[in-house]
């Protein structure tokens, strides 16, 4: 599947319109980002969330840089058939991402058809 970054980025941020307004006001010192490639190693690498999830930030979590979220556009186009099938893997990634940054791992993500 090919798509050229400008579309990409307006899918991520059209998956990121879809997540209820209430929990992304919850969302603290996080960024989203989009790269065309997953780090050396993680060919398959879709999405990756890097930080301290919000369950894990005690009173001493102050002057940190922000956690980052970033969405992998070739990995993710690799996946994918159709322009349909980029806008749900899209979805996929973006919520499970930012359920990491609610602190909610990957078995559990599995459990709720987020995997």
């Amino acid at each position: 599947m090919e798509m050229d970054r400008d579309r990409f980025e307006e899918l991520v941020g059209e998956a990121l319109d879809e997540v209820p307004e209430e929990l992304l006001r919850l969302m603290d010192n996080v960024v989203i980002l989009v790269e065309d490639d997953s780090p050396p190693g993680e060919p398959e690498l879709l999405g990756l969330y890097e930080g301290h999830a919000l369950t894990e930030r005690g009173w001493d979590y102050a002057g940190v840089l922000p956690d980052r979220i970033t969405i992998y556009r070739r990995p993710i186009l690799r996946v994918c058939d159709s322009e349909d099938d980029v806008v749900d893997e899209v979805a996929v990634t973006v919520v499970h991402e930012i359920a990491h940054h609610f602190g909610i791992d990957d078995a559990r993500l599995h459990d709720l058809g987020w995997g």
